[in-house]
């Protein structure tokens, strides 16, 4: 009398994830080269300054640009006038109201507007907000 079935004999249902793992690790390296040219900012020289802060914040940080045009941007995002300024930032920090702004202004910016920028911001409810410039050069 036999208990249970016998040994099998059939093929082997074992999945190779050698090839899987490879096609993993190649596009992990395309990402990684192709993320960095992705990043898109405003082009704005900033003005220098001994012992310029350093940002490390600023990654996660929104950021308010002012180009030497003139033109305002939110995280890279044209916005016309500082009135539709407020009205963004106020969108934007409800989804997170503990982020830290940080304005940079091209140097050719003339203070008055670098001004109505801050008065927007701070319209908007922003509290913590900084200004960024650059090491002065040697």
């Amino acid at each position: 009398m036999e208990l249970g079935p016998g040994p099998r004999r059939g093929a082997m249902s074992q999945i190779n994830v050698t090839p899987f793992v490879d096609v993993m690790l190649v596009l992990l390296i395309i990402f990684m080269v192709t993320a960095p040219m992705m990043e898109k900012g405003v082009d704005v020289n900033l003005p220098e300054v001994s012992q310029a802060p350093d940002l490390q914040a600023a990654q996660t940080a929104l950021m308010v640009s002012i180009d030497a045009k003139g033109q305002i941007f939110v995280s890279g995002q044209a916005v016309e006038n500082p009135q539709q300024l407020v009205a963004v930032l106020q969108q934007m920090r409800k989804e997170a109201t503990d982020k830290a702004v940080y304005l940079e202004a091209d140097r050719e910016v003339r203070y008055e507007q670098v001004m109505q920028v801050m008065a927007a911001i701070r319209q908007a409810g922003v509290e913590r907000l900084g200004m960024v410039a650059q090491e002065e050069r040697r």
